[in-house]
């Protein structure tokens, strides 16, 4: 796997009454050794401390221009939402957190940051419990850090030693792409349950823990440790965890007979050479890879490294980033020569589709076929349409228009799903709901069978049209 380069690390910091620790801990930050060509900046947020660590934060930035940037927060709301504001302030493409007090150490930032930077992780915990000398703590303290992560663990079905660690180590890209909401401690259970339903790349490396006592400001207690009960629970099932179009591509995972169903739909189209479109989370591709030959792409390396990780070893496969939207990124197709392009739910994600066929009639041998599938009838179109990042529904005829207008010789047209189009018009288009549940996808994966059957004998259209076309 390519090794990833970065250029700055973030090192976020929320302080509420920590004027005796946070010069020190600082100090320790700015002078912590960081591997070469690794810039930092510290973003520091008073979560409305009631002593002079405003003061402080002043004085350190002035000393340190440029390093260290600070933020007040209007009042007094906990440690998640001073962490959520570092994250929309910060600049660089690393982050880590850090507690504004001595109880972990700068100096393993090398250690927690090593399997971001060799490419083997997106995310990395520092354990206090995963072997490394560590100093004698509270017991009851430690039991209910233990039992918070076999509750997460069990629900996430992760294996982590120390889900409430403060050391945690992200890329950018991953950090970001969390929509994150917890106030208080809850930040720990949600981001844990959130990295866990992203499937990023997850490491643990041991870390020295130097904790502290009530009477040395300590703030998190027992409240905090019932409340983490609640959230490891709502995390784990909520769908705020990402995008909606991820959220969707998760839950129609949970349908492996009806992603079946539409890659058989498609098959006698396909040939030896198949290039796959916005692959997304691989649902379909695992279909594909069986071909002869294939080419699988997408736009965000955060789809693409997951099925490199899984499916890298196989020598009739290979991978590449390709943006839609650039003509240049379409030279891959024209090296790989494909019998077949197919993209299945992707066209309607780009607002000048005709540039996308003209660029795959530019790139694609002749004899090529272009397999498309997208949603049909702009009467359903709906609030989740617009979620998903849908700019239309297509018309009777309008795909093959446009594949004719690119040059394409258009071969078929059918329709596919006729059942679901009911479904869609009552509970998205007429019911306004925002989002498929693995629930709704389970269900929907017991009925295919008699939903196949409906397509062969029903009259009228489905919930989406499938195009097939052949450049000359």
């Amino acid at each position: 796997m390519m090794r990833p380069k970065f250029s700055k690390l973030s090192i976020l910091m929320a302080a509420y009454n920590e004027e005796e620790t946070l010069r020190s801990c600082v100090a320790a930050v700015l002078s912590s050794p960081l591997p070469e060509g690794l810039a930092r900046e510290v973003v520091i947020v008073n979560d409305g401390s009631k002593d002079a660590t405003w003061e402080v934060m002043q004085d350190l930035e002035k000393d340190h221009p440029g390093v260290i940037r600070i933020f007040q927060q209007p009042e007094n709301m906990g440690k998640g939402a001073a962490i959520r504001r570092a994250i929309s302030e910060m600049s660089g493409d690393l982050a880590i957190f850090q507690d504004a007090d001595l109880e972990y150490d700068p100096n393993e930032y090398s250690k927690i940051l090593a399997p971001i930077l060799d490419g083997r992780a997106e995310v990395v915990f520092g354990s206090r419990f995963a072997g490394a000398e560590r100093k004698v703590l509270l017991f009851w303290h430690t039991v209910v850090n233990k039992f918070l992560t076999l509750l997460s663990n069990m629900l996430n079905d992760t294996n982590w030693t120390d889900m409430e660690t403060c050391y945690k180590a992200f890329t950018a890209t991953a950090l970001k792409s969390m929509p994150l909401f917890s106030n208080r401690f809850g930040i720990e259970p949600e981001i844990t349950a959130k990295v866990a339903l992203n499937r990023f790349r997850m490491f643990e490396v041991p870390i020295n823990y130097n904790g502290r006592g009530y009477d040395e400001g300590k703030k998190i207690n027992w409240k905090d440790g019932v409340a983490a009960l609640w959230f490891i629970f709502k995390y784990r099932f909520s769908s705020k965890y990402c995008d909606a179009g991820k959220v969707t591509l998760d839950a129609i995972e949970q349908a492996p007979k009806f992603n079946r169903w539409m890659y058989e739909s498609v098959k006698p189209y396909l040939g030896k050479r198949v290039a796959e479109l916005g692959c997304g989370r691989g649902n379909l591709s695992n279909f594909f890879r069986k071909h002869e030959t294939v080419l699988l792409t997408d736009y965000r390396d955060d789809y693409l490294d997951p099925l490199r990780a899984k499916w890298g070893l196989k020598r009739n496969l290979s991978f590449s980033k390709l943006d839609m939207s650039l003509r240049d990124d379409y030279a891959v197709l024209t090296k790989f020569a494909p019998d077949s392009v197919v993209f299945l739910n992707v066209l309607e994600h780009i607002e000048d589709d005709r540039a996308v066929l003209k660029n795959l009639f530019d790139h694609v041998p002749s004899g090529c076929r272009l397999v498309i599938l997208v949603p049909f009838g702009m009467k359903l179109f709906s609030e989740f349409d617009k979620e998903l990042g849908h700019f239309r529904r297509y018309e009777k005829g309008e795909l093959e228009g446009k594949m004719k207008d690119a040059g394409f010789e258009v071969e078929r047209q059918f329709y596919f799903n006729k059942a679901g189009k009911l479904a869609w018009f009552f509970a998205n288009t007429l019911g306004r709901r925002t989002k498929l549940t693995p629930l709704q996808l389970r269900i929907y994966n017991f009925l295919t069978p008699a939903f196949k059957i409906w397509d062969k004998i029903a009259p009228g259209t489905g919930l989406s049209t499938i195009a097939v076309c052949r450049k000359p």
